[in-house]
């Protein structure tokens, strides 16, 4: 399936790109916050706005050591209490789906538990994104396909095999829409990490849309994804960088937000189609600045014309100047003037 829609916007099959605009866990637990992530994805004019639904108790193992990423973020806090910190209450959700759909936007929210996804179904969210590290979890993405609404996949860290199992497992469920997000696994991630041509091998290997999730603070690095065959592009954002939490620091600012969708729609328009034509736009400068024989100086009617009589300079609505061996040895029809430009009826 090359397409598929998400509320009412198709994804996939040289349709615009779906922009989501990855609120996360950004909130921090203010639902003023909440609502002003919102209210900058509408202005910023991005097509969805996401949140996350998760829980520490049913995400990590009290036990679970601190990843790398972390340290120097936090101090004295497992992951487990910091997960408990930025947890988005789950009350909030019906609030922040009406104020989304008031601002224009599709309201999404990743699920990372099965609660989630009832939760979510009761909010009628029209489909489902997955973070890169559940693609392994088979049982919840079976559960997830059951809702029969579209997957969109991150494959962080995941090998192609990865990827074919959790495929194989949605659709043993129901033949539902399924995207890949290609996806660089970090907090940001350096750029030799990012290996944006995967992009292109995802979408040979597996005949569905294909975009990217983007960790890094570039708001270029969007646009060359689209470039590469991206149908869907997912970025962190946030009302402050400097606010408290372990995603604002590579998180876009309101105005980074902005100038990446603006980028991302400019690199649509200016990627065309494959095939090469001349666009009407270019029509005056084809005829003006072109060059074309002109007579060098006066040649007299009947005179047989010699290279010394002309010479190629614009405009370039006269003869072309790949006949001008043609045109050497002709005689004039009529006297032709210094500059004038050489026509089939003056010879």
């Amino acid at each position: 399936m090359d397409k598929f829609s998400i509320g009412d916007k198709e994804v996939g099959n040289n349709n615009p790109t779906f922009i989501i605009a990855e609120a996360g866990s950004n909130h921090n637990q203010d639902m003023s916050i909440a609502k002003k992530l919102i209210e900058i994805a509408a202005q910023a004019e991005a097509d969805a706005v996401k949140f996350q639904t998760f829980s520490a108790e049913t995400l990590y193992s009290k036990k679970t050591p601190n990843p790398d990423y972390l340290k120097g973020k936090i101090q004295d806090k497992s992951i487990w209490q910091l997960i408990k910190d930025i947890e988005l209450p789950r009350e909030w959700q019906q609030e922040l789906a009406d104020y989304a759909k008031e601002h224009g936007l599709i309201f999404l929210s990743t699920p990372f538990d099965y609660d989630a996804i009832i939760q979510l179904e009761q909010l009628n969210i029209p489909a489902f994104k997955i973070a890169s590290f559940e693609i392994v979890d088979l049982p919840f993405l079976k559960e997830l396909a059951k809702t029969g609404k579209p997957i969109i996949l991150s494959t962080g860290m995941a090998s192609l095999g990865d990827i074919e199992d959790a495929m194989h497992a949605i659709r043993e469920e129901a033949e539902v829409g399924i995207a890949l997000l290609h996806c660089a696994i970090n907090y940001p991630p350096p750029m030799e990490d990012l290996n944006l041509r995967a992009i292109q091998t995802l979408k040979q290997a597996f005949q569905v849309p294909v975009g990217y999730s983007d960790h890094t603070r570039s708001i270029t690095i969007p646009s060359v994804c689209v470039s590469l065959g991206a149908s869907i592009i997912e970025k962190h954002f946030t009302v402050d960088r400097k606010l408290k939490g372990p995603d604002h620091n590579f998180a876009l600012e309101p105005n980074e937000l902005k100038k990446m969708i603006i980028n991302i729609r400019e690199t649509e328009a200016a990627l065309g189609s494959p095939v090469k034509f001349r666009p009407v736009s270019e029509n005056n400068l084809y005829k003006i600045a072109r060059r074309s024989i002109v007579a060098k100086k006066k040649i007299p009617k009947d005179k047989i014309i010699e290279a010394s009589d002309i010479q190629i300079k614009r405009p370039g609505y006269g003869i072309s100047p790949k006949f001008i061996d043609i045109i050497i040895g002709r005689r004039a029809k009529k006297d032709i003037e210094l500059d004038d430009i050489i026509t089939w009826d003056l010879v």
